[in-house]
């Protein structure tokens, strides 16, 4: 009874929700929690934010590869063309010789 008592008694002493203190307490914790909601929300814009330049990165150097690319097939297909021209000069100075 003793224990029951004194537990009860611990109980009552407690300060009730609408306490200042406790509604005090409470708006600390609130604004301890939107202060880390806003912190989440920052780093997470930061995150899109890189993620959006190396996407942009990552696109411009796909470009440069494909100019490059495209560079190199026509300067290709100029060095063939120039080769089947002298060919067939070659041809044609054989042609007229005979």
């Amino acid at each position: 009874a003793k224990a029951k008592r004194a537990l009860l008694e611990k109980f009552k002493a407690q300060p009730a929700l609408d306490d200042p203190a406790v509604l005090e307490r409470q708006a600390a914790l609130k604004a301890a929690s939107d202060a880390r909601e806003a912190r989440h929300a920052e780093r997470k814009v930061a995150r899109d934010v890189a993620a959006a330049a190396l996407a942009a990165e990552q696109s411009a150097k796909a470009a440069e590869e494909a100019a490059r690319a495209v560079e190199q097939a026509a300067r290709i297909e100029a060095e063939k063309a120039a080769r089947k021209a002298a060919r067939d000069a070659r041809y044609a100075a054989r042609k007229a010789r005979k």
